[in-house]
């Protein structure tokens, strides 16, 4: 196996190595702790990467074993091919032996009836014995070479396992700090909605960076689920559904789904901590039932900025993000989401 080959091999162990370097526990310094919401989307991204490279580790590890598994075929047949090798050598001397019966060459070529056809005979087998002999050392080499090869894949892919054994158990650790990061958000903001004031923007920084891509229109979060969609009758609302919902875990990062500005920030009411902006073209997009607004009024946003992070609040039956476009700024104006953002270009 050549270096070439085995720096190959070796990179996913090099990435796993800086995983666990990167994705080191937090800890934060001074007494007063890191805001609730920051923590969380601090942690998502941190989540998200150690999940990335847990299965990247997986994918390598699994690929280090088919490679092993290969080289064992190959071994297997050139063992084949060797053990065939052998066989023709053992009857090619027996044949010399009944030929001759022990008799130097000279007295046979002497007693021979046919000494040119001996000549040919003697050729022949000189030839095959040549053939044979440079088979069993190319097979003998190439034995000794993929053994090596076996034996370097098995200990990267051992390594990959430990590695990958290690990351899971940082993962682990990391989605256990987001599920106590995520109460204390969820405390937080039942605060704030009972006391019908909003703490402030909670600016997320390097903690969850802006998800801008160049497009003007966007989903208003990356990954989610559609739960109850515009115009459905339920229990839950006194007339038909006015949005759509995005079932996505409390604390989750919420983007701006265009250009515009914020022209509100509430806490309380139905719809809990919400978010509404006035974009360019004369639409509203409200974002309801928030843990947190990342945003001020009168803040401009790009597609792609956060605006705030997904929750229970207000009346709600768990964390999802209520969306809604509106005509207004007003309940009672929203149009549906799906066929809106089908005619900019983004499936829901």
């Amino acid at each position: 196996m050549s270096s070439r080959d085995r720096r190959h091999l070796f990179l996913p162990v090099l990435c796993a190595l800086l995983a666990l370097g990167y994705l080191a526990p937090h800890d934060a310094s001074g007494d007063t702790p890191p805001d609730p919401g920051a923590e969380v989307a601090r942690l998502y991204e941190r989540a998200s990467d150690a999940t990335q490279r847990y299965e990247a580790g997986l994918r390598a590890s699994r690929a280090q074993r088919r490679e092993a598994e290969r080289l064992e075929r190959r071994l297997a047949e050139e063992r084949r091919v060797l053990a065939t090798y052998r066989a023709d050598l053992g009857r090619i001397a027996s044949a010399q032996y009944r030929a001759g019966a022990g008799l130097p060459y000279t007295a046979r070529l002497l007693l021979a009836d046919d000494p040119e056809g001996l000549l040919r005979s003697q050729h022949a087998a000189n030839q095959a014995d040549l053939a044979v002999t440079n088979a069993l050392g190319r097979a003998q080499r190439a034995e000794r070479r993929l053994a090596e090869g076996e034996r370097t894949a098995a200990k990267v892919s051992r390594t990959l396992a430990r590695r990958a054994d290690e990351l899971g158990k940082l993962k682990t650790r990391i989605e256990n700090q987001l599920r106590d990061a995520q109460q204390r958000l969820e405390r937080q903001a039942e605060t704030s909605v009972t006391a019908g004031k909003c703490r402030g923007a909670v600016r997320l920084g390097n903690a969850g960076s802006p998800a801008r891509t160049g497009r003007p229109w966007m989903t208003p979060v990356r990954s989610y689920t559609l739960s109850a969609g515009y115009g459905g009758q339920g229990d839950r609302w006194a007339n038909r559904h006015s949005g759509q919902d995005f079932a996505v875990d409390t604390g989750t990062p919420v983007r701006a789904i265009g250009a515009g500005r914020v022209i509100r920030v509430g806490c309380g009411g139905a719809y809990g901590i919400e978010v509404v902006v006035r974009h360019d073209g004369g639409y509203y997009s409200q974002y309801a039932h928030l843990s947190a607004p990342a945003v001020d009024q009168g803040d401009r946003v790009q597609a792609g900025d956060w605006i705030g992070q997904s929750g229970s609040t207000g009346n709600s039956t768990g964390p999802h993000l209520h969306f809604e476009i509106r005509l207004t700024p007003y309940y009672g104006s929203a149009v549906d989401p799906g066929p809106w953002f089908a005619e900019r270009g983004v499936v829901l």
